[in-house]
């Protein structure tokens, strides 16, 4: 592991952060930008985490691309071009682009539907859908929707990533117990697994759980560090040297010695049905999963990320993955993290980590030959446990049981629907929350501060004293054609439960940073309304934007004067002052 940056290191890459925003073809090319600060002394630290991605890359890579249904080596070809590709594109310096589980998984069962059998269709839809990921990336580039992505919670990824563990791991324990598996869906699967227990391999079993042992002792103990690589070295060495490879191991075989070709895939989007849909959710996946992944690191070494420019890097890396015979590819924080904790300066690091691949590819791939797949689903198993935060979770749960049950129905869709299906639940499920909140907003009823002239929420803070007669609001929320009748019913309500006779009710606008035409006529009607029962109706602190649809819908001849001056005190005087002459 090498050391943290220096001093003067860090000064530089801090005062990067602070130059003028960069333009022209410079803004969408950042090695134009990082090239011409790079440090000499920098060569050896990229050059050293990019072999040392590479030993962490292939062993994971070979077992993703099972997950995906493909050939062990479509894997490798993710690594190979991804992130050389995404090098001269994306914004981030330690972003490490590759094969991810959950997008494997998800491209390896929905593929299944679409190929008919057919491994030669499978190979090119997966391929396509890179392709297709590629061009969105483009447009929401161009189109600048890149902070669409912020709709998705954290609270839904939370759930959604549990479930897409649970799935993935359910596909690799037959491997690990030595069986055939079987079932569609989580459930069936665990049923179908439960009744091959009692015909399992022994050597097998006992070989992966080694496996797995030795894995999960080295990410305790030794983090960054190619494990997997020495597992995978150390379990090629026992089943071609022992009687090992004659107790049933099943093996990856013969891999294609070489560089992939540069080919298209030879269907189009047209050909297949739901490859558009399978292309959108690994776009969401990817883009999610790499900006978060991104920002953790940036922020870790003191610099800032362009995520719209993240569009362009996500992008270029699938437009390669689908000419080099790959599929969708994704920026993960596992490989980040090990890419930074090698030393990564900058994406040079991923040129390194391709062209180290590329050598393994030409000349070391018969190496591979014995192999054995419960080692694969070992790793697979290790690398999907860190979906599944039980911390987070448990954390949720104390904080908001809502947003806890939010993230369960998540994780049930997954479970249920698989994770396709789950994707689409996780993302119909924010929406959902988010048009939930923005139509229920928290309308405070105030109460003067005791000993003071502010007011604040008297529901939160008993002590404060009511106004007699009066009835103080704040809608902290903009008043939208969506939420206002949800508004006007809640002062109803309080209006109605008040036991006094209510003679003024004054509308704070301060915590209402716009206002539409259906705010402003909900505004005028409850007027009317609260002038026949004989209720004042006073608003006070609205914004400049606000006052002008207020005054262009004709509330400053009905309500009277609601200038930026006026303040729930002011009215508040002005009313006590009236009783009290």
């Amino acid at each position: 592991m090498s050391p943290a940056p220096d001093a003067e290191a860090s000064r530089a890459t801090n005062a990067q952060t602070r130059e003028a925003p960069v333009a022209g073809w410079r803004a969408v090319f950042p090695p134009a930008q990082w090239l011409a600060s790079y440090r000499t002394t920098w060569l050896a630290n990229d050059a050293v985490a990019g072999v040392t991605l590479a030993a962490y890359g292939i062993p994971v890579s070979l077992a993703y691309a099972s997950l995906a249904g493909l050939p062990p080596q479509y894997g490798i070809y993710c690594y190979l071009v991804g992130g050389m590709f995404y090098a001269l594109f994306g914004s981030s310096r330690q972003l490490a682009i590759g094969p991810t589980s959950a997008i494997s998984m998800l491209v390896g069962v929905t593929v299944a539907g679409m190929a008919q059998g057919d491994p030669g269709r499978w190979t090119d839809i997966a391929a396509l859908t890179a392709l297709v990921i590629a061009a969105m990336c483009v447009l929401a580039w161009l189109f600048r929707l890149s902070s669409l992505v912020n709709f998705i919670s954290e609270t839904i990824l939370l759930g959604f990533k549990a479930g897409a563990a649970l799935t993935i791991a359910m596909t690799q324990l037959p491997k690990l117990f030595g069986v055939q598996g079987g079932g569609h869906g989580f459930f069936e699967s665990v049923v179908v697994l439960a009744g091959q227990i009692p015909d399992s391999n022994v050597a097998v079993l006992v070989f992966g759980l080694a496996a797995l042992a030795v894995l999960l002792l080295g990410e305790k103990f030794l983090p960054g560090r190619p494990v997997a690589l020495l597992v995978v070295v150390i379990s090629i060495v026992l089943l071609s040297l022992t009687p090992l490879g004659e107790l049933g191991f099943r093996i990856v075989g013969a891999l294609p010695q070489g560089l992939p070709d540069f080919r298209l895939p030879e269907l189009r989007v047209r050909d297949v049905d739901g490859v558009i849909p399978l292309a959108f959710a690994c776009l969401l996946l990817a883009y999610v999963e790499s900006v978060s992944a991104a920002r953790a690191l940036a922020q870790s070494r003191g610099y800032e990320i362009d995520a719209r420019q993240e569009l362009l890097g996500i992008g270029a890396a699938n437009l390669a993955a689908g000419f080099f015979q790959a599929y969708p590819v994704a920026g993960g924080l596992s490989q980040s993290s090990v890419n930074d904790k090698a030393g990564a300066r900058t994406p040079l690091a991923l040129v390194f980590a391709s062209v180290t691949i590329g050598l393994c590819l030409v000349f070391l791939t018969e190496l591979l030959y014995n192999l054995p797949n419960v080692v694969l689903a070992a790793i697979v198993l290790v690398a999907v446990k860190g979906l599944i935060n039980i911390g987070e979770l448990r954390h949720l749960w104390r904080v908001s049981r809502f947003e806890f049950g939010v993230s369960m129905v998540a994780f049930a869709g997954v479970l249920v629907l698989g994770i396709l299906k789950g994707v689409i639940v996780a993302v119909l499920v924010s929406l959902l929350l988010l048009i939930r909140r923005a139509a229920h907003p928290h309308v405070a009823f105030l109460g003067r501060i005791p000993g003071t002239r502010s007011y604040s929420d008297i529901g939160r803070n008993p002590d404060n004293v009511a106004v007699p007669g009066a009835l103080l609001v704040r809608v902290e929320s903009a008043l939208l054609y969506f939420n206002v009748e949800h508004v006007r019913e809640l002062i109803w309500q309080r209006i109605r439960s008040t036991p006094e006779a209510l003679a003024l009710a004054v509308l704070d606008l301060s915590a209402s940073p716009s206002v539409d035409l259906a705010g402003a006529r909900m505004l005028a009607k409850l007027h009317a309304e609260l002038q026949a029962t004989g209720i004042r109706l006073r608003l006070v602190a609205a914004h400049a934007a606000v006052r002008d649809i207020l005054r262009a819908e004709g509330l400053e001849e009905s309500v009277g004067d609601f200038g930026r001056r006026t303040s729930v005190a002011d009215a508040v005087d002005e009313f006590e002052g009236r009783l009290n002459p």
